[in-house]
């Protein structure tokens, strides 16, 4: 993400700045904010300022580069009716303070060089009455399939981005991989680090001093003549790519379709579908108004497809609750 600049909306006045950048940018973490303003990378109307300033209607606000996956909200954009029709059969769950959607295969959730169409970029079309759009809270990937939460007042998105930062949160992945892991379930640690190449950014395995905490947690549901297995995968780290890198590296065992990370090996013969095969189950976390959200996606139809041709039983999809 470039240097930007953003001028204050009438509805956001008098806020303080950094309750500013915590309405656009929930993942952002305090510590990061208050280190882009000591070295003066964030200004208000080109002058260096403090956490607690109180921006103006108009002002213009310049927005330093930001760590991955804290883009901000997209501007509003006109959402085409029929994309705005799709987008709200997508929604599993939603109450005053949540939105829970099933994402699809190949929809990115933010945009970036050479994506025009992402899901920040239609969330205007899920307002379902509020005057302001909901918020993007987490990431998945823009092949990976399932629970995606979002945000409906900014209580709620910092509430819910904190859950997710602080690791209160259970995700459940299901993933096809080629091959049949040895043991058939356990716990990966294994530090990544992001590499640069002529084939563009990619995430390795790496003991280097750049290298960050990453742990799965594994177990085999079911395989197939040893050939491919049904795996459940639960992060205890959020790192990108992490269940790829994991899956591929770790367990020798890429996962179906994931040709970045498993090569040829993720595109055995007799699979003619080149889809990565990795969902997002189930999620369960703090509901930022009390108690415990329960969420669950069904299998993609490219997924099930798959377990029908593998004849793995396809599970019922428990219904999505707010457990007091």
């Amino acid at each position: 993400m470039p240097v930007t600049t953003r001028i204050v909306r009438a509805s956001d006045g008098e806020l303080r700045l950094d309750r500013w950048f915590h309405r656009y940018f929930p993942l952002l973490t305090q510590g990061a904010l208050q280190k882009m303003l000591r070295s003066g990378q964030i200004r208000v109307d080109g002058l260096r300022v403090e956490a607690n300033t109180r921006i103006k209607p108009g002002q213009v606000v310049r927005v330093p580069p930001m760590p991955e996956g804290q883009a901000p909200l997209a501007e509003p954009k006109p959402v085409d009716p029929r994309e705005a029709s799709a987008l709200e059969r997508l929604v599993i769950y939603r109450d005053d303070s949540v939105i829970a959607i099933d994402k699809p295969q190949g929809l990115p959730v933010q945009g970036g060089p050479g994506i025009a169409k992402h899901l920040d970029g239609m969330l205007d079309a899920l307002r379902f009455g509020y005057d302001e759009r909901p918020r993007l809270v987490h990431r998945l990937d823009r092949d990976t399939t399932g629970v995606m939460v979002l945000a409906r007042t900014p209580a709620a998105a910092s509430r819910l981005a904190s859950a997710f930062r602080g690791r209160h949160t259970e995700k459940t992945y299901w993933a096809i991989v080629v091959g049949r892991p040895h043991p058939l379930e356990g716990r990966i640690s294994m530090p990544l680090a992001k590499q640069t190449g002529g084939q563009g950014e990619r995430v390795v395995p790496s003991d280097g001093r750049e290298a960050t905490h990453a742990v799965t947690l594994f177990r085999t549901l079911d395989n197939a003549q040893k050939k491919t297995s049904w795996l459940e995968l639960l992060p205890q780290t959020g790192r990108t790519h992490q269940l790829r890198v994991h899956c591929a590296s770790a367990l020798g065992c890429p996962i179906l379709g994931d040709g970045k990370y498993g090569g040829a090996a993720a595109h055995p013969d007799g699979f003619g579908d080149r889809t990565l095969h990795l969902h997002a189950r189930a999620l369960r976390l703090p509901h930022p108004e009390g108690g415990m959200l329960e969420l669950a996606a069904p299998l993609p139809p490219h997924m099930k497809d798959t377990f029908t041709f593998l004849g793995f039983d396809k599970p019922r999809t428990p219904p999505c609750k707010r457990v007091r």
